[in-house]
């Protein structure tokens, strides 16, 4: 069975990513949902330790407060409290911290730090996954055991205002509420003024229990200027007013004999140094956490806070509020709340948390009596059980007080082992899951390895041996032994795999693809062997080695590529991976540099082909002799000219782990000193971007770009970034709203001038060349919508990615006639290495969510998801793109070179991200590969994914050139 090349890598590339999906579906498990009936009660709590023949008591505490205010600042980071400007941005909580009635700590979050996540921890205790970060663009409702829905049970009336997520996942729980949209992170003032003006009514009343507060302007500011904008230092100043209004209130409320309250400041996550979050930074996990209540000791000076975990907060609550603590919880109450209890009352306190940590360690870890937490919580009950009945008995000696101490000690030191135990066991992975995707993606690219000698030929076709894989022996062997070990593996298997929840003609359709693709790569193995090749009547030194040659160039994109795919088996590389992207993208520039040189000084033919432009215009000539010369120079200055520009855009943002906080050339260009030299930046590079794109273009879409490019200026201005040259300083900035959209009417105009050119090139001239210009059309569009998305100091960034690609166009690729796949593989290095140079990294953090929200006036999903990714991937997008126009518009060359380009592309795409499956699969799992590798394996699917519209891109222009001629 014979196919095309093209369409061969297009559906292995398509059948790569249902099996990556079904590897992340292993990795990144759906949530198993808890019924109702698996909420903790006050009935099942644990009754009081005793030694002896007397009946334990069930007793219970007194809740330690009436009233509880949570003040959730989002991305308030640790350091804006008690770093050294904390007196500067919060006078009056920094104030309460040194000389209150407070206890304060440092709170660490576990990546992702991003909102749901963080609101299901604060009120769960659990840990969540990064599938979490998926689903935060559109949280379920939250049936898991957590506070929110004890306090509702046990009758506390809640109140909330503030970020719409808390109503998403506790739908029905609170009394009143008013959800303000997270998404809009162009909002920094009036979603905070939502929450803040429910305050002064509802503090004078007295029908409620608890209330909850999540301010989202702090978190807006940090994703629009970064923690360092003058603009985060009048938000704190506000926060701070707010707190000191609420507790001004609370004071006055108080009441003689009555139980007291507790306020309660805390952020769900940091910031980072660019002001996202969602990475492992410090200044992303550690948030302040401050608890004032007069039932604690007034301080006496300024103490250094505390270390704590985020998810010890929920059992504090819970317990401080005469609820149970949620059953996954994997948190440890806070001490210090306990301490001007009775002695009594802490050792039943941590009783409690104690008994929940240990049941859960129960259902989680299979050798849990091994753990040493458990020991020690044993030990401790028993100890406690010998002073319950020395206590009862009425001793009130000194040595009962110290026995007290010790068995106090013991339960804070077990609640800390189980904790971190449990801690430990971050994800339940769906292993059959993983596995068969691990393996389908191997065969896949076992496959289209093999098959490459084929696809590169001269007929750019791949025979697959599918009817005699489908009629062979060994096939129905395979089926037989992959459904046994399938049914073996779903009747013995403890937990639930996503596998044997499918139907069996799911299932039988799996194992037969499988087998199936094993006997192919049997078969295909046999033909590439020499005695394979002889029975086949092919000569395999004749049929591979004449035809599959390596050049220089060959070997170092290959040893490159391979380099790059080992690089990825170590965390540091993986953190680190635009310093392999720059260190190889340098050494091709070289090497291009080496053929120049030796194409113009040491060959001996002449440069009289007949040479045009990638796209060529309708005024193309021949060039004179002078003009030859001068390609001559321009190609040798092409390389260095590629070195100078990439060591230029190293310097415009860091990126990566290591050195990320260092500052950069876009810290500088963006401080409000240097926005005049922003400003005139920005206006350079707009002109420079119409100069490069508008020449291949009709004069409609010359216009449309030129009004577009304007726009996109004004819509800078607009939103504060660069300046006018008559506008006032003083002018108030604006969200910028209209003029993104007119921007917006430019660009469709664009791609339907495009589209419109490619159909009738297409259907009804077969015109060459208004298919070139038709593709260049639509190039020209997604260029001018990039440029509206990049912030103003990556212009830059943009203007020499169309540079480069110009001069590579034109002197390099087509003079020294390099094939499709030697172009294919540049391109790829190329769109990886501009993917960092626009600040972007492996890391959830570095994505700016704030480019979502151009020209809306509310948060709308589907274009904010859009355009978020379309900013964040628009490096290896452009140079995909420009691969399509490049191998398409050059007539000398014939369809294969499109297949060999879209089967290029599939290999490289394949090749890291089976490596990347297998690598994770065979690793022991430990929090790192969260926080480092999972980011990345979302990462991988992205891409690939890009890759594969493409490629069927490539597939479509394919057949439509080749049914044009015939």
């Amino acid at each position: 069975m014979k196919v095309r090349s093209s369409v061969f890598a297009s559906f292995i590339l398509i059948l790569e990513g249902i099996g990556v999906a079904l590897f992340l579906r292993g990795f990144f498990p759906v949530p198993l949902k808890s019924s109702v009936s698996s909420k903790n009660k006050l009935s099942d709590l644990p009754v009081e330790p005793l030694t002896g023949s007397s009946p334990n008591s069930s007793r219970l505490p007194q809740p330690l407060f009436k009233r509880v205010v949570i003040m959730l600042v989002d991305a308030l980071r640790e350091d804006f409290v008690f770093g050294p400007n904390g007196r500067m941005y919060m006078p009056y909580t920094r104030h309460l911290v040194e000389r209150g009635s407070s206890h304060s700590f440092v709170a660490k979050a576990r990546p992702p730090t991003v909102t749901m996540p963080r609101i299901k921890a604060l009120t769960t205790g659990t840990i969540p996954g990064f599938i979490d970060v998926v689903m935060n663009l559109n949280s379920p409702a939250l049936l898991e055991d957590n506070l929110i829905w004890q306090a509702k049970t046990a009758g506390k009336r809640m109140v909330f205002y503030g970020d719409d997520t808390w109503v998403r996942l506790f739908p029905k729980h609170f009394m009143e509420h008013d959800g303000t949209t997270s998404f809009f992170v162009s909002d920094y003032t009036e979603v905070d003024n939502n929450v803040t003006r429910h305050l002064d009514s509802t503090l004078k009343r007295d029908d409620w229990d608890i209330l909850i507060l999540h301010y989202l302007g702090l978190d807006h500011i940090g994703h629009i200027s970064g923690p360092h904008s003058s603009l985060i230092q009048p938000k704190l100043m506000e926060m701070d007013d707010i707190l000191k209004k609420i507790h001004s209130a609370l004071i006055s409320k108080e009441a003689e004999g009555s139980l007291p309250y507790l306020l309660v400041l805390c952020g769900d996550h940091g910031m980072s140094e660019t002001g996202s979050h969602g990475g492992s930074s410090e200044p992303e996990i550690n948030t302040p956490l401050v608890l004032l209540s007069p039932a604690f000791k007034r301080k006496a000076g300024m103490e250094k806070p505390g270390v704590v975990e985020q998810v010890d907060l929920p059992p504090t609550l819970a317990l401080g509020l005469g609820l149970p603590i949620s059953l996954n919880s994997v948190g440890r109450v806070i001490p210090g709340v306990l301490e001007e209890t009775s002695l009594r009352d802490q050792l039943r306190f941590l009783h409690l948390n104690g008994h929940q940590l240990s049941c859960l360690l129960k259902d989680s870890v299979p050798d849990y009596e091994k753990e040493a937490g458990f020991e020690q919580f044993r030990v401790a009950e028993k100890a406690h059980g010998s002073w319950m009945k020395l206590f009862l008995e009425g001793n009130t000696s000194e040595v009962l007080n110290n026995m007290g101490k010790k068995v106090l000690k013991q339960y804070v030191e077990a609640l800390a082992a189980m904790s971190s135990a449990l801690s430990k066991q971050l994800g339940k992975y769906d292993m059959y899951s993983m596995i068969a995707g691990m393996v389908f993606v191997f065969q896949l690219l076992l496959v289209l390895l093999l098959a490459m000698p084929e696809a590169l030929s001269g007929d750019a076709a791949v025979e697959l041996p599918v009817l005699s894989a489908l009629l062979s022996l060994p096939f129905y062997l395979m089926c037989l032994l992959l459904a046994s070990v399938h049914v073996l593996v779903c009747t013995s298997a403890e937990s639930s795999c996503y596998f044997c929840s499918l139907s069996w003609g799911l299932v039988f359709a799996a194992v037969a693809f499988s087998s199936a693709m094993f006997c192919i790569l049997v078969s295909l193995v046999t033909r590439r062997l020499p005695l394979g090749a002889r029975i086949h009547g092919k000569s395999p030194l004749r049929s591979i080695g004449s035809e599959w040659s390596l050049s220089e160039l060959d070997v170092l994109l290959l040893a490159g590529t391979v380099g790059h795919t080992l690089s990825l088996a170590a965390s540091s590389f993986v953190e680190e991976e635009h310093q392999t992207w720059y260190f190889l993208l340098n050494t091709l520039c070289l090497a291009v540099f080496q053929d120049v040189c030796r194409k113009y000084f040491r060959e001996q033919r002449g440069t009289g082909d007949e040479e045009e432009f990638i796209l060529p215009s309708k005024d193309c000539h021949p060039s004179p002799k002078a003009e030859i010369y001068s390609e001559k120079w321009l190609a040798l200055a092409t390389p260095p000219f590629t070195l100078l520009c990439c060591r230029l855009l190293r310097s415009l943002n860091q990126t990566g782990v290591q050195w990320a906080h260092l500052p950069d050339m876009g810290h500088w260009l963006n401080s409000s000193e240097h926005r005049t030299v922003l400003s005139l930046l920005a206006a350079f590079c707009l002109v420079f971007i119409y100069l490069l794109v508008q020449r291949r273009c009709s004069w409609v879409s010359k216009v449309a770009l030129a009004l577009g490019l304007l726009g996109v200026y004004s819509y800078r201005a607009a939103v504060g970034n660069v300046l006018f040259p008559w506008q006032h300083s003083g002018r108030t900035t604006s969200k910028g709203t209209m003029e993104a959209r007119f921007v917006y009417v430019f660009i469709l105009g664009i791609l339907f001038t495009g589209t419109k050119d490619l159909l009738r090139s297409q259907i009804i001239t077969s015109d060459a060349r208004l298919k070139s210009r038709g593709l260049w059309e639509i190039y020209s569009g997604l260029v001018l919508l990039v440029t509206l998305l990049f912030r103003a100091h990556n212009l830059p960034v943009l203007c020499c990615c169309l540079l480069i690609q110009t001069l590579m166009a034109q002197f390099i690729w087509k003079k020294l006639h390099y094939d499709a796949a030697q172009t294919t593989i540049m391109h790829y290095w190329f769109g990886q290495a501009f993917f960092y140079f626009q600040g972007n990294s492996n890391n959830i953090a570095t994505v700016d969510i704030s480019v979502g929200f151009v020209g809306l006036e509310s948060y709308v999903e589907a274009p904010a998801i859009f355009l978020t990714a379309l900013s964040t991937y628009a490096g290896p997008l452009l140079w995909a793109c420009h691969l399509v126009c490049f191998l398409s518009s050059q007539r000398d060359r014939s369809p294969v070179a499109v297949g060999h380009g879209c089967y290029c592309l599939a290999l490289l795409r394949s090749v890291p991200a089976a490596a990347y499956i297998v690598l994770v699969t065979t690793l022991r799992y430990h929090l790192f590969i969260w926080s480092v590798f999972s980011p990345k394996l979302l990462y991988e699917a992205m891409h690939l994914l890009l890759t594969a519209g493409v490629c069927l891109f490539f597939n479509t222009m394919e057949q439509s050139h080749t049914a044009s001629k015939s």
